[in-house]
């Protein structure tokens, strides 16, 4: 299928951007950016939501109205450098609201002041942490793991480092790959180049060889056959397509219970702009039902 005409527009807004792979770009300001972009977006209420320093990982816990028993823990993208809890603060409420249980957006460090494997660290510390608080803080029950682009990959290997943690997993467009074999970066790479996504592995690694860790490139991981039921979720018209859906292949193949969809039309990203692509809500249900069906 053509590009959505909504993807085409934000293509046609994105043009002039600077990539953030050119001499000279500014992490900082991006993030910056980012941040005032949020604050002046619109957001759901939710009945409660209290920021939180999960043993020195600060998180923020959105509490639906009538939340069901259990918590999701959503994992913000960006690349790994870019993004936080304040940038994710609307699709994570979008998210509580829709799964009705409550939803805790977690802060991980961020590259290049915070390499590889800090951000994996970090979810295993808010895990941990968890275990000790989730009574007083009225979580306590079944966990859920969900993350978009690199958080998408830290769910996963969060799902891999803690076997039996998670009741479920929802993986959309992840970004799986350093060594970017599928064929959609040359045939699908629609505003997000493979130079960009090269600069992000760069910034995300520690060294060469952290770029074959599974804990970093989780497709090599032996555990996958572990997984709970899983979601991946792809967009057409995205260089991390391939990848995702050859998860999606080969946890079939090790008799994971495994949903995959692909989003026609679509760009990496959309999900998180729901006020630009009228696919983000439809998503974003699609994700509370997978979660809702594996709730006891």
């Amino acid at each position: 299928m053509a590009l959505h005409p909504q993807a085409r527009a934000a293509l046609e807004r994105a043009a002039g951007e600077q990539p953030v792979h050119s001499d000279g770009y500014d992490v900082q300001a991006a993030r910056e950016q980012a941040r005032a972009e949020a604050a002046a977006a619109p957001r759901e209420e939710v009945a409660e939501a209290l920021d939180l320093d999960a043993d020195g990982v600060r998180c923020r816990l959105l509490r639906p109205h009538g939340a069901a028993p259990g918590v999701v823990v959503h994992l913000h993208g960006g690349g790994f450098v870019f993004h936080d809890i304040d940038v994710h603060d609307a699709v994570a409420r979008s998210l509580a609201n829709r799964v009705g249980v409550s939803v805790l957006n977690v802060d991980y460090r961020r590259p290049p002041e915070h390499r590889f494997p800090a951000a994996p660290d970090d979810v295993d510390t808010v895990l941990r942490w968890l275990d000790v608080h989730a009574d007083e803080l009225g979580v306590a029950g079944p966990a859920y793991v969900h993350g978009d682009s690199a958080g998408g990959n830290l769910a996963l290997v969060a799902a891999l480092r803690n076997p039996g943690r998670f009741r479920a997993v929802v993986l959309t467009y992840p970004f799986l790959d350093p060594r970017a074999e599928g064929e959609s970066y040359r045939t699908a790479a629609d505003g997000f180049d493979p130079g960009e996504a090269a600069w992000y592995w760069q910034q995300y690694a520690a060294g060469p060889a952290d770029l074959d860790h599974p804990d970093l490139a989780p497709l090599r991981s032996d555990r996958l056959h572990t997984l709970p039921p899983t979601l991946v979720v792809t967009a057409e018209h995205d260089p991390l397509r391939d990848e995702g859906e050859r998860l999606a292949a080969v946890l079939a193949e090790e008799g994971v219970t495994v949903v995959g969809i692909r989003f026609l039309g679509q760009l990496h990203g959309f999900w998180r702009h729901h006020d630009v692509f009228d696919a983000a809500e439809p998503l974003t249900r699609t994700i509370a039902g997978f979660l809702r069906s594996h709730h006891p």
